[in-house]
């Protein structure tokens, strides 16, 4: 007859032995006898080891140096009138009475809440529709696909901006050349210079950058959805887009939530884009923050309130992502 094993000892050799309820396959366990180490058997239940912090000191340590001490500073300035050159002079509240007071501030956040449909909802929208298409049956080279629609968000914003521009252009611009070529003349414009159409061409642009993101981040989340809600909404006649509304849709809640967070943030610090595409023009209707904050640090040279602003932009995101969390989890502890 087989001993009972005793839980949690250590014989004089340094083995352990393990409780025969806990193991369905004491073979395996006889097995298992012999080569552990005993110094990573001693470590006690619930013992603090410091060996994790150590693996955790180097991302801490540049997260700290490289983002929070500058965010800190950053704070710090806001309170400053300060050239960047200059030493600073503590003016208080100053900066951001003149934020507050500031039409131009207000105009360019408007511009970013306008882009917040693009880079935002749009994609959002793009990306489930996309994931409904390629996960609804077995498509071959399926990865094929994801790869090929995922592209445009690795690529550079820069290099996109350069692409798009061309492709804008008015005379020699791919979209125009063909608009002009099937007789349509007179939809043929200056996308990046028309007082109209310059933020949906931004807009778009985005949306096109953005969707990949979502389209992967909903397809990961899609994956983990248990099939026989599918097989169960079938036994009850629900059609395919019954099928998305009352079972993909819920299952994805979360990555929903993720993406518009991320997005969201997208929209809010865009600037790059359109610093290439439009340089804020034309006469401002696509001037969002990030662009009247470089242009108050680094070409009038008011580093001080380039400050708050930033440190209003920041406010913003934190407000309105928390808040949207807060929402998503209240949502979940209803249910």
């Amino acid at each position: 007859m087989r001993r009972p094993y005793n839980v949690a000892l250590l014989d004089e050799r340094g083995l352990v032995d393990i409780p025969a309820r806990s193991a369905p396959n004491a073979s395996f366990f006889t097995r298992l006898r012999g080569r552990l180490k005993p110094e990573l058997l001693q470590l006690k239940p619930y013992e603090k080891s410091w060996t994790g912090y150590l693996y955790l000191a180097p991302g801490l340590l540049i997260y700290v140096i490289f983002i929070f001490i500058p965010i800190l500073n950053t704070f710090r300035l806001s309170f400053y009138d300060w050239t960047g050159f200059t030493e600073p002079v503590f003016n208080g509240i100053e900066n951001y009475i003149e934020l507050f007071n500031n039409e131009d501030f207000w105009g360019a956040l408007r511009n970013n809440f306008f882009f917040v449909i693009f880079f935002t909802i749009i994609p959002i929208l793009i990306g489930l529709f996309i994931t409904s298409l390629l996960t609804r049956t077995k498509i071959r080279g399926l990865t094929f696909y994801r790869v090929g629609l995922f592209i445009p968000q690795v690529m550079s914003t820069v290099a996109v901006g350069i692409i798009w521009r061309w492709m804008l252009n008015p005379r020699a611009g791919p979209i125009n050349v063909f608009l002009r070529g099937i007789g349509l003349d007179e939809l043929a414009r200056p996308w990046l210079g028309d007082f109209t159409w310059a933020p949906y061409a931004v807009g778009g642009i985005g949306a096109w950058v953005g969707y990949g993101f979502t389209m992967v981040l909903f397809i990961a989340g899609i994956q983990s959805i248990n099939t026989e809600l599918y097989d169960v909404a079938r036994v009850f006649g629900a059609n395919p887009l019954q099928e998305f509304w009352y079972v993909t849709l819920p299952g994805l809640r979360r990555q929903i939530v993720v993406a518009f967070v991320i997005r969201f943030i997208a929209a809010l610090r865009v600037f790059d884009l359109v610093y290439v595409t439009t340089s804020g023009g034309p006469g401002g209707i696509t001037r969002v923050v990030s662009f009247d904050l470089w242009q108050q640090a680094f070409q009038v040279n008011r580093a001080g309130y380039a400050a708050s602003m930033a440190v209003m932009l920041t406010l913003i995101i934190l407000l309105v992502s928390f808040i949207t969390l807060r929402i998503q989890a209240r949502y979940n502890y209803d249910e």
